[in-house]
């Protein structure tokens, strides 16, 4: 494996989306923070608070699909008592759950629109700005609410690169924004965290590094679920790449394949469904 295994990045763009943010929160009534369900804390932008200025928000915890339900139940509640904001879980590739998203939106902007009309102002649509890591699926979440494809998406991080306003109904407006990343690496553990679920992007670390973290974290909890899975009895990238016969020159086991191969199958979801940050 390489030697450097730690994730950096460089802040200069995300500098930018942060000036971005600041200049049209003034502009909108409500902010829908979209989190990665499978690390629902390290997903979380640190700064949050004071970077949107007490704006009111709504959290929802997508990828639902790919995370333990039961456990992220435990989460929601987390959450709730830490931010004592409304927290929904939905998975952006059913629509069934969006609706809630909608109402609860038109809900918490509500105060804001009743104060302007106090003041003699026509009514107006409420406007959301919709915040989050790269990658954690805003964009498919405007998409399905806007029953279109208005925003370009992507498996990449960092795909949405410019602000863009969507017409969700003739009740509500939303502002899509490019993803948001700490400034800062200093907590590795969630850097890496990110990158197993792609909201880094690949040029910021090493595949087999971060392949293997992500078996280690695993198996602390379901390691007997991915030896029956990967059919080793040690969860190394070098069994792993043995067992299905991936051999390079010197009858080396191929490891870069390997390591490509594991994060692929956890970020489909094929591994099994997990969560990987843990409750105090």
């Amino acid at each position: 494996m390489k030697k450097d295994s730690h994730i950096h990045w460089y802040p200069g763009h995300i500098a930018k989306a942060e000036r971005q943010l600041k200049e049209k929160l003034n502009l909108c009534d409500v902010v829908i923070e979209v989190l990665d369900a499978r690390i629902p804390f390290s997903s979380t932008y640190n700064n949050i608070e004071t970077l949107l200025g007490g704006k009111p928000r709504l959290i929802l915890l997508n990828k639902a699909d790919l995370a333990d339900r039961n456990e992220l139940k435990l989460f929601v509640q987390k959450i709730k008592e830490q931010t004592s904001c409304t927290v929904l879980v939905i998975d952006a590739k059913g629509a069934k759950d969006l609706n809630q998203v909608v109402k609860k939106v038109l809900e918490l902007a509500e105060p804001k629109i009743q104060a302007q009309m106090a003041k003699g102002l026509l009514r107006r649509a409420a406007r959301a700005m919709v915040v989050g890591m790269p990658n954690v699926g805003k964009s498919s979440v405007i998409n399905k609410l806007t029953k279109s494809s208005k925003t370009k998406i992507g498996a990449r991080a960092g795909v949405t690169r410019q602000q863009q306003w969507v017409r969700i109904n003739k009740d509500l407006d939303l502002l899509d924004t490019p993803g948001i990343i700490p400034m800062r690496q200093d907590d590795q553990e969630a850097a890496t965290k990110l990158a197993f679920v792609n909201s880094v992007s690949e040029n910021a670390y090493d595949n087999e590094t971060v392949a293997q973290e992500l078996l280690n974290i695993l198996s602390r909890k379901y390691e007997t679920q991915l030896k029956e899975y990967y059919k080793v009895d040690e969860l190394t990238l070098e069994n792993i790449a043995k067992s299905r016969n991936w051999i390079v020159s010197n009858a080396e086991p191929d490891i870069t394949r390997t390591a490509v191969y594991i994060l692929k199958n956890f970020r489909d979801g094929k591994i099994g469904k997990f969560i990987l940050d843990e409750l105090e």
